[in-house]
């Protein structure tokens, strides 16, 4: 199998021996009876690491989210969104289609939605409006170029749901990578936070899971609907045990996957036709403009990986590169080379 330096997304890594071996080793049980201990473990760890008083082992963030929507909702409220929000976009519609809810989506400007705006959206009592229940905000932000939202603007957005008496669930992904660029602990990031839905299997390395995390009553409610979705599992260990070595090994890392997708944004902005804005490089994401007058982005994702180079196509003429633990600093480097390469060739 060819060897390519694939940057579509920090979900195609791969599970390292040491941490191969720690699943091997996992000591198992039935979860759907809380007997899976190295699972119970997982759970125990990233609630209190995040400083939650509970956790529950998802199959995947979709599931994490779907969950959430689910345990603090009913059937017919509202939820507000960022418009361009991986809940909205991106989760095959399961906040309607599954939940029964209603989206209110706002635009915003880098990924945050001016918390001004959220309060004008907040559905007043009226017989003939769904009942506003729920803000989910995204940080790192996906498609605004893993941008990531302030401790500040955060707390901003939590003082208007207080105000409201309304939930506020972070859709945290990539929670890890926006603590590591705010240089602050992750606890101290999800803080404002009713829920939160965090990945194992994106920089973090694992191959599978995720956490939802929230108070005690609030598990409880979700763990039911986990069941209801089809997400019970029996021994899980096998896959909890990858998401403990990623919390145990792999979260001081994430700083060589921001300083490597700054190196490589770098490196591409200084290729004719191509438009980085560096500024918005945040965390492990690096979005570019490419122009459609030289060539489609659709096109440039297939030549680059006719050279061995993987990244996908946005749209709008955009493409979008990842780094994660298994592309390396040389790897930036030759991949920027092969982009340019063929941007010369035009």
């Amino acid at each position: 199998m060819r060897n390519f330096i694939d940057l579509r997304s920090d979900t195609v890594t791969k599970p390292t021996e040491e941490m191969r071996l720690a699943m091997y080793r996992a000591e198992v049980g039935d979860d759907v009876y809380r007997d899976d201990p190295t699972v119970n473990r997982l759970e125990a760890l990233g609630a209190e690491m995040l400083k939650k008083e509970a956790a529950l082992f998802v199959t995947s963030g979709t599931q994490g989210n779907l969950l959430a929507l689910l345990s603090h909702c009913n059937r017919s409220n509202e939820v507000i969104l960022e418009a361009n929000s991986h809940i909205y976009l991106f989760e095959v519609g399961g906040i309607a289609g599954l939940a029964g809810l209603n989206p209110r989506c706002i635009e915003g400007v880098k990924g945050f939605i001016d918390p001004q705006k959220i309060e004008k959206n907040i559905r007043t009592e009226n017989v003939h409006f769904p009942e506003t229940k729920l803000i989910c905000i995204e940080n790192t932000h996906n498609l605004a170029g893993g941008t990531v939202i302030s401790l500040e603007q955060q707390l901003q957005v939590k003082k208007i749901a207080d105000k409201h008496n309304l939930k506020l669930h972070l859709d945290g992904a990539r929670a890890f990578n926006g603590a590591t660029s705010l240089n602050c602990d992750i606890s101290e990031f999800v803080k404002p936070y009713d829920s939160v839905q965090l990945c194992l299997s994106k920089g973090l390395g694992a191959p599978i899971g995720g956490l939802l995390l929230g108070s005690k009553e609030f598990i409880a409610k979700a763990r039911r609907y986990r069941k209801m979705v089809g997400g019970g599992m029996r021994q899980a260990g096998i896959v909890a045990a990858a998401g403990i070595y990623a919390l145990e090994n792999n979260i001081n890392r994430l700083k060589q996957d921001h300083d490597n997708a700054l190196l490589l944004a770098k490196e591409v902005s200084e290729i004719k036709g191509l438009n980085v804005n560096l500024s918005d490089v945040h965390s492990n994401i690096v979005f570019c403009d490419v122009d459609k007058k030289l060539i489609l982005a659709a096109t440039l994702c297939q030549k680059l990986k006719d050279k061995g180079v993987l990244f996908n196509d946005m749209g709008n003429n955009k493409i979008r590169l990842v780094t994660h633990l298994d592309v390396t600093e040389q790897d930036c480097v030759k991949a920027a080379h092969l982009i340019k390469q063929v941007m010369n060739e035009l």
